[in-house]
């Protein structure tokens, strides 16, 4: 194990928008801070092509784009970053010490900003789903929507992330069908207007889907109608298979944290000042306990818990 000697001011855990707010607001206040990503710095809004209402994005400008340049605002502020996935922690000393692989990083505080967990999706938990992940269920368009080139595939949820990944599949596969078990989106009406306006996508509403079979990769799926109870199952053409691409949500990048915090239905409980139930322990963004996830939200939560941590830390010297 390797013991990283810095002692860091803040330790903060995850380079989405909460996260990087974080360092700028820490670095600003001259406080030592290390921020430390599993993936790409800018968590989710780096995945999004079009970014619309987040203050301050240029015309034009992807997610990606808009993530580097908040990024390179924080490193410019003097905040340091690692690349790991935190396997362990210990938070109840006067130190924190945050295990990456065979790595200790040690510091006063600790903002925790893992948002959720992108490739930790929330699952249907219906027969077939786990069956046959990598032989038809994806919850990854980009990664896997190549492979349905020509074929037709099922789309189920009716959020952005839903839309967004159907309209990237429709410009690959055959057909998409969105099945959402209301029969309204909660979407945002730019993404349903455009999934209206695509002409190989349709939508299957107020459906679940039951059951997912066939051979060795998918060929059939079973739906309900939640409003008339009928059922309903659909078969791919003779030769044919089907992709199913799920996005009901995503599970927050919890693991063992919530073994010493408080928590709600998978969520971080805090006060109005970010503060965990652990002193010197924040929390910010999506993985808050809170009504709303927004990227411009978490970016606020992130200035919050660095300004408390600072606070925090003067109180104890």
């Amino acid at each position: 194990m390797d013991n990283v000697e810095k002692i860091y001011d803040v330790l903060i855990l995850g380079g989405g928008p909460a996260g990087l707010t974080a360092a700028i607001y820490a670095g600003r206040a001259k406080l030592s801070a290390l921020v430390i990503e599993r993936e790409a710095f800018g968590g989710t809004v780096h995945k999004t092509k079009d970014v619309v209402n987040y203050p301050g994005i240029l015309p034009g400008e992807t997610g990606a784009e808009l993530s580097d340049r908040i990024a390179e605002q924080a490193w410019s502020f003097g905040a340091e970053k690692a690349y790991g996935e935190v396997s362990a922690a210990e938070l109840t000393g006067e130190v924190k010490e945050i295990v990456c692989g065979s790595t200790v990083y040690r510091g006063r505080t600790v903002i925790i900003a893992t948002g959720r967990a992108a490739n930790v999706p929330a699952k249907l938990g219906i027969p077939g789903e786990a069956e046959y992940l990598g032989r038809g269920v994806s919850y990854c368009a980009i990664c896997d929507g190549p492979f349905f080139a020509g074929l037709d595939v099922f789309v189920i949820g009716g959020g952005d992330s839903a839309l967004e990944e159907s309209l990237y599949l429709a410009g690959v596969v055959r057909q998409v069908t969105i099945i959402y078990r209301r029969d309204v989106f909660r979407a945002n009406e730019k993404h349903i207007r455009l999934a209206e306006e695509t002409e190989n996508i349709s939508f299957l509403m107020d459906t679940v889907v039951a059951e997912i079979g066939g051979g060795d990769l998918i060929s059939r799926i079973e739906t309900q109608n939640v409003k008339t109870g009928e059922k309903r199952t659909i078969t791919a053409a003779e030769g044919e298979n089907f992709g199913v691409f799920i996005y009901i949500g995503t599970e927050p990048a919890m693991g063992f944290f919530g073994e010493v915090l408080n928590m709600r239905d998978g969520y971080i409980i805090t006060d109005e000042e970010t503060r965990t139930s652990v002193p010197g322990v924040f929390a910010a963004g999506d993985v808050r306990q809170k009504m709303f996830r927004q990227a411009v939200m978490a970016a606020s939560d992130g200035a919050t818990a660095a300004l408390f941590a600072g606070k925090y830390i003067r109180e104890k010297r």
